[in-house]
């Protein structure tokens, strides 16, 4: 027993000795690591799940919203100091039932004015209402000048201020407030207030073309060339001052032309002219006074010519040869 005892206690306890000391070795392993962690400051990875660690969360205080606006709104007051100018709209500051958009489902209204995209995509007036424009008009008279008391009528202006300008201008949603179409400038007026001669005339109509209308007499000059209105304008002001200066230039070759290179019918410069008068003198001597072809009778036959044969025409020819004849008193 004693040299079992000493054969097989001195391993047991070498064995044991090796034990204790890898469980010594390993706490304190684990308490350089933690005391590692710590100086570090780790945090510690726990998979369970401990009801003490569950955060709590908060919960988010309710706002009270105010009414709208427009509930408490009177009704007698300034309009012009809610709206003041253009702006998107906001339902909570209009006192109008207004509606817009639609649905899908029939027999139903449109949407209200709260929370309505549609409202808000367009531009409204709402700020110019009657007491605003009236109180803006009266703002602005101190800058303006009385008007003539001499252009009362409507033929007295036309009389004065024979030109016309005509513009638009356009009201959209856009990034940019300035729309491509509204430098476009339109001038007109009527050809017979420019006082030209006949040649002149005939010249200005020639140059215009289909520019102008003869059933109205108005001639319209559309100009769009220039990115600004003001430019435009200026731009038809010249070509009118231009066509109307280059009308009155006689060139030099046109003092020349034949009967044969008009382009029109001149009464003045054709043999009915001579024929019409040689009638009308018949029988009287050289130093009597000679009777010119009438007014009338010229017309009517320049008439013929110029824009063809017609019923009109014709009988307007027949009516002043019967009268150039003395068939008729």
């Amino acid at each position: 027993m004693a040299s079992i005892t000493r054969l097989v206690g001195k391993p047991v306890l070498q064995f044991q000795v090796r034990i204790v000391g890898s469980r010594w070795q390993s706490t304190q392993q684990e308490l350089d690591t933690r005391k590692h962690a710590d100086d570090e400051e780790f945090r510690v990875l726990n998979f369970k799940q401990v009801k003490a660690q569950r955060i709590v969360r908060r919960k988010a205080p309710k706002l009270e919203v105010p009414p709208p606006r427009s509930n408490q709104m009177a009704t007698d007051q300034d309009w012009g100091a809610v709206w003041p100018g253009p702006k998107t709209f906001n339902p909570s500051t209009v006192p109008l039932p207004l509606r817009q958009g639609y649905t899908m489902k029939k027999h139903q209204v449109p949407p209200g004015k709260f929370a309505n995209a549609e409202l808000m995509k367009i531009p409204n007036f709402l700020h110019l209402t009657p007491p605003v424009i009236k109180q803006q008009c009266e703002a602005l008279k101190q800058f303006c000048n009385p008007w003539p008391k001499a252009l009362d009528t409507e033929e007295k202006m036309k009389q004065h201020f024979p030109v016309d300008y005509i513009s638009t201008d356009y009201c959209h949603a856009l990034p940019t407030i300035r729309n491509p179409l509204s430098r476009i400038v339109t001038v007109q007026l009527k050809v017979d207030t420019l006082k030209l001669n006949k040649h002149a005339k005939d010249k200005f109509l020639r140059l215009v073309g289909e520019r102008y209308k003869p059933d109205t007499d108005v001639l319209t000059l559309v100009t769009d060339r220039c990115p600004l209105k003001k430019q435009n304008y200026d731009y038809a002001l010249y070509l009118l001052t231009a066509l109307y200066h280059e009308s009155h230039v006689v060139e030099p070759w046109e003092e020349t032309k034949t009967e044969a290179d008009m382009e029109y019918y001149d009464f003045q410069r054709n043999r009915a002219k001579v024929s019409s008068e040689s009638i009308l003198n018949w029988g009287k001597a050289d130093g009597e006074q000679r009777v010119d072809a009438p007014a009338s009778y010229a017309n009517s036959v320049e008439q013929l010519f110029n824009e063809g044969e017609n019923e009109y025409n014709l009988q307007k020819y027949k009516e002043q040869t019967v009268r150039l004849l003395g068939f008729v008193q």
